[in-house]
């Protein structure tokens, strides 16, 4: 766990994704959301299959890997990202990334419902105190949103659309685990799965939001570049060689880093105010995400 092979992949990759949430919010900022997920996974999906080819992992997939990859690319790189983009027009995109990281509670969930594996009376009471703690925080942001009600300032469609994109999130997680999942290598799996998804954004996109818009703005060019490139594609390798190197248990207090930068970038640049409720909130969501993980990795 000392090691600086370990060390640096965890610092590089909880940054990153971290600082990715508010980088979102200059996709959204007179572009269609559509198109803006689009463009970040049609620039991501050919550097993925580099990736995989220079790991030398097998690219060929047959029938059914492929239909799988199909359904994790649609949950995954079109459901999860969709809704995540556009939640983020009505809620602050550090609130986003904290109720990401309560993932875990519909992977366990769905994990139990249709993978069979147990769920510790321990994961339960740490999850029920991550809830508890992000409730606190979602209540401030609805109390501190004066158009809470209205369409534009509107936070329960923000959260609403959060929650529907870690549904999909999470079953993607789970549906990739099942046997055919496991036979393939999980960046050719990635790779196929961000092909597939990044087709269905397009068609989302040209039906939702029209003709393809060309923002002249180098500052948004420049979003889809990091996005793609470096939260998406370099973070990928960086976090399953974690996973390989001290187990997924571990590598899942990645999140804890990534909800802390990203709200630490939410009060610099967002104007995020905290109190004692979100204070409170936050340690309690973070002590309850530790406790949860702590169980999941004893079994």
């Amino acid at each position: 766990m000392l090691s600086w092979k370990v060390i640096i992949p965890f610092i590089l990759t909880g940054s990153i994704w971290g600082s990715t949430w508010f980088v979102i919010t200059g996709q959204i900022d007179g572009v269609p959301a559509a198109w803006s997920v689009f463009y970040r996974f049609a620039l991501a999906t050919p550097a993925l299959f580099l990736v995989a080819f220079l790991m030398k992992r097998r690219l060929l997939l047959t029938r059914p890997e492929h239909k799988l990859a199909a359904l994790v690319g649609v949950f995954q790189f079109s459901g999860n990202f969709l809704f995540v983009y556009h939640a983020e027009l009505y809620v602050t995109s550090g609130i986003v990334a904290m109720m990401f990281g309560l993932l875990m509670v519909p992977n366990a969930l769905f994990g139990r419902l249709f993978l069979g594996e147990r769920v510790q009376s321990g994961f339960m009471l740490g999850s029920a105190v991550a809830i508890a703690g992000v409730m606190f925080l979602l209540v401030h942001e609805w109390s501190d949103n004066p158009d809470a009600g209205v369409i534009g300032g509107n936070v329960a469609l923000g959260i609403g659309l959060a929650f529907v994109g870690i549904l999909a999130a999470s079953i993607a997680n789970v549906i990739q685990a099942n046997p055919t999942g496991r036979g393939v290598p999980m960046v050719s799996l990635l790779a196929w799965a961000m092909l597939y998804g990044t087709v269905f954004d397009l068609g989302f996109a040209l039906l939702t939001a029209g003709p393809p818009p060309f923002p002249a703005s180098t500052d948004y060019w420049a979003g889809i570049v990091y996005l793609a490139l470096i939260g998406s594609v370099i973070t990928f390798p960086l976090h399953y060689n974690l996973v390989r190197e001290i187990g997924a248990g571990r590598t899942a207090y990645n999140s804890i880093l990534t909800i802390s930068v990203a709200m630490l970038i939410s009060t610099v640049f967002e104007g995020y105010q905290w109190t004692v409720l979100t204070a409170g909130g936050m340690i309690l969501a973070v002590v309850g995400m530790v406790l949860a993980l702590r169980s999941k990795q004893s079994r």
